[in-house]
C-alpha cells in the first residue's frame, strides 16, 4: 500500500514543487546554472521514487524534497570548491559561485518564484522566446503543452527554448534586483505567462486530465502576489484576476466524479462558488479604474465574457458576443474566434454559427470539429457525428476523447 501511495503522490508532488525548487536553487547560485538545477531536482524525484517505495514516504515529503535538493546543491559547489582550491589556481580570475545555505520557507519559494519569472522574462530573448521559457521552468510545461498554447508546431517551440537557453547562457545573467524601468518593460510578458499557465489548467489538451486545478490555482495565486505589490499592481492585473476568479468558480461543476466534462449548459449552478464570483466582481471593478480610466485590455474583455458566464441574465449572450467582437479588434487569436462562433449561434442561429466556423481556417483543431458537432447536432446527424469524430481524432486528450465519445453516442441513439 505503502508503495502504491508513493506513485500517486510523487505525481503530484512533482507538479506542485519542481518548478519551485528550481526558482529556489537559482535564485541562489545564479541562472547561468539553471541546467544544473534543473538536473538536481529532476535526480531529488528520482532518488524520492526508489527510496519512498523501499522506506516508506517521510513524515513531510515536501520538505524532505527541498532538503535532498539542497544538500545536492551543496555538495556540488563543495566540490567545486576544492577542485578549484586545489587544482586549478591558474584559473583563479574565472569566476566561480559559491553556494550559501538556503533557508527554505514559504517566503523564500514565493519570492524566488517572483524574482525567477521576471528574470526569465529577459528581453535579450523574443516575448514568445521569454514566455516559453518561462512556462517550462516555471510552470512545468512540456514541449506539447508548450505548443499547444502557441498552437505551432512541437519542432518550433523546440527551437525557440533551445535559442533562448543559450542566450541567457551568454549574457551570464543572474537573478538580480530589477529596478523599476527592467520590471515595466517585462511586465506585460510576465501576465501573458501566467494567462497561458490558467489556461492550461481550465483547457488542459494534454493527458488525463481535461482541467487541471492545480495550474489554475497556480496562476491565480502568483497574480495575487503581483497584485500586492504597488509596482506590479495594475488595471490590467486585476482584470486578469478577475477573468482567473469567475472561470476558477466553476471548476467544480465542469466535471463528474469521474473527471468527465461537463458541458456549459448542464452545469449544476449550486457548484459554482459565489466567493469566487464575488472577488472576481471585485477585481474586475478595480480593472475598471477611475472615470478618467479608459485603458481597455483583452483581459478586460475576457473578464466581462467570463462573468456573463456567470450570470442568469436571459440577454448574458448578446453581451458575450459584443465583448467577443471587441477582443478581436483588439487582438485576434483562433481560440477567440471560435468562441465567439458559440456565442454567435446562441444569439442568432447554428445556421449561421456554420458559415462563420468555416471561415476560421481551424480543420486540424479538435476544438473546432467539437464545436461544429455541436452546430450540426439540430440540422444534421450524421455531419454532427462525422465532426465529433474529427475531432476524437485530433485530441491528444483522452478525457476530451471520453466526452466526445458520449455525444456520439447519444446523437447515434436518437
Amino acid at each position: 500500500m505503502e508503495k502504491e501511495h508513493s506513485k500517486e503522490l510523487l505525481p503530484h508532488l512533482f507538479r506542485q514543487e519542481h518548478a519551485k525548487m528550481i526558482a529556489v536553487l537559482c535564485s541562489h547560485f545564479g541562472l547561468k546554472h539553471i541546467e544544473l538545477a534543473e538536473d538536481f531536482v529532476s535526480d531529488t524525484f528520482l532518488k524520492a521514487s526508489e527510496l519512498w517505495a523501499i522506506e516508506g514516504i517521510p513524515e513531510n515529503p515536501t520538505a524532505w524534497l527541498y532538503t535532498v535538493a539542497k544538500n545536492k546543491t551543496r555538495d556540488y559547489f563543495k566540490h567545486l570548491s576544492v577542485f578549484e582550491s586545489k587544482i586549478t589556481h591558474e584559473f583563479s580570475s574565472r569566476e566561480i559561485t559559491y553556494f550559501k545555505e538556503i533557508e527554505i520557507d514559504n517566503t523564500t519559494i514565493t519570492d524566488s518564484q517572483l524574482a525567477m519569472i521576471f528574470a526569465v522574462c529577459n528581453p535579450i530573448n523574443s516575448k514568445e522566446s521569454q514566455i516559453c521559457l518561462a512556462l517550462q521552468i516555471l510552470c512545468g510545461f512540456s514541449v506539447e503543452e508548450i505548443s499547444n498554447a502557441f498552437l505551432v508546431p512541437k519542432e518550433t517551440i523546440k527551437k525557440r527554448l533551445f535559442r533562448a537557453r543559450k542566450n541567457l547562457r551568454n549574457d551570464h545573467f543572474k537573478i538580480t534586483q530589477l529596478d523599476e524601468r527592467s520590471i515595466l518593460e517585462r511586465y506585460d510578458t510576465v501576465l501573458k505567462t501566467l494567462y497561458l499557465l490558467f489556461n492550461e489548467g481550465y483547457y488542459s489538451k494534454s493527458g488525463n486530465q481535461l482541467i487541471r486545478k492545480e495550474l489554475c490555482l497556480e496562476a491565480l495565486r502568483l497574480a495575487l502576489l503581483l497584485n500586492q505589490n504597488t509596482l506590479t499592481d495594475s488595471l490590467q492585473l486585476n482584470a486578469l484576476i478577475a477573468l482567473m476568479c469567475f472561470q476558477s468558480s466553476r471548476l467544480e461543476a465542469r466535471t463528474d466524479q469521474f473527471g468527465d466534462s461537463i458541458l456549459y449548459e448542464n452545469q449544476n449552478r449550486a457548484l459554482w462558488d459565489q466567493s469566487l464570483i464575488d472577488k472576481g466582481n471585485y477585481f474586475l471593478v478595480n480593472a475598471c479604474g477611475t472615470k478618467d480610466s479608459n485603458q481597455v485590455t483583452k483581459y478586460h474583455l475576457e473578464a466581462g465574457i467570463a462573468y456573463w458566464h456567470t450570470s442568469n441574465d436571459e440577454h448574458k449572450w448578446q453581451h458575450i458576443l459584443h465583448f467577443y467582437n471587441q477582443l478581436l479588434v483588439i487582438e485576434y487569436s483562433p481560440m477567440a474566434a471560435l468562441n465567439r462562433t458559440f456565442a454567435l449561434a446562441k444569439v442568432h442561429s447554428c445556421k449561421k454559427a456554420i458559415k462563420e466556423a468555416s471561415k476560421l481556417g481551424l480543420e486540424n483543431n479538435s476544438y473546432f470539429h467539437a464545436l461544429c458537432g455541436y452546430l450540426y447536432a439540430e440540422e444534421d446527424i450524421a455531419q454532427a457525428i462525422n465532426n465529433y469524430t474529427k475531432a476524437i481524432e485530433h485530441s491528444n486528450s483522452e478525457s476530451e476523447k471520453k466526452t466526445l465519445k458520449r455525444e456520439v453516442g447519444r446523437l447515434m441513439t436518437r
